[in-house]
């Protein structure tokens, strides 16, 4: 697999696992940085086995008509390899930190060099999608305008990205 293919099947399965749009998770300018860190921890034969799953676990799902987030719970959630790093990809997205594995996961498929917890890149604190899910701005980061902190974070609507 490319690094260009590696890429757009990462965003599309992130896409999925954060209910924001290849747009957005593009729009942060993490995403390279996100799919480096997975490779770097687990190894891009792993990463591929994520990616190459979701691939067929989505083209499942269209072929037959059956539910894709069910079967994504199932074949990549639910599993004792996928699973953890699946999460973690939501996590890194969400607060740009990499968490360390579970213990279990560790004895079970080996500790890795670049596994431990730490802040994925100098950008990812202020780019994380928690920021655009609460409505509010990063402390520190992204000054909205006087006074802006004086009213409470707006809450988006479902649906509503913004």
């Amino acid at each position: 697999m490319t690094d260009s293919e590696r890429l757009r099947k990462f965003l599309d399965f992130s896409s999925k696992l954060t209910a924001f749009s290849v747009y957005d998770l593009e729009g942060t300018g993490q995403a390279e940085a996100y799919l480096s860190t997975v490779t770097g921890v687990v190894g891009p034969e792993i990463v591929d086995k994520l990616l190459d799953t979701y691939a067929g676990v989505k083209t499942a799902a269209q072929v037959e008509g059956r539910d894709l987030d069910g079967m994504l719970r199932r074949e990549i959630l639910a599993d004792a390899m996928l699973g953890p790093i699946a999460r973690n990809i939501i996590k890194m997205w969400y607060v740009g930190t990499w968490y360390q594995l579970a213990n279990a996961w560790r004895q079970t498929f080996g500790t890795r060099e670049k596994d431990f917890m730490h802040m994925v890149s100098a950008a990812a604190y202020t780019e994380g999608l928690l920021w655009t899910t609460i409505g509010a701005n990063p402390n520190g980061a992204k000054a909205p305008g006087y006074g802006s902190w004086a009213q409470p974070p707006r809450i988006p609507a479902e649906g509503d990205t913004r």
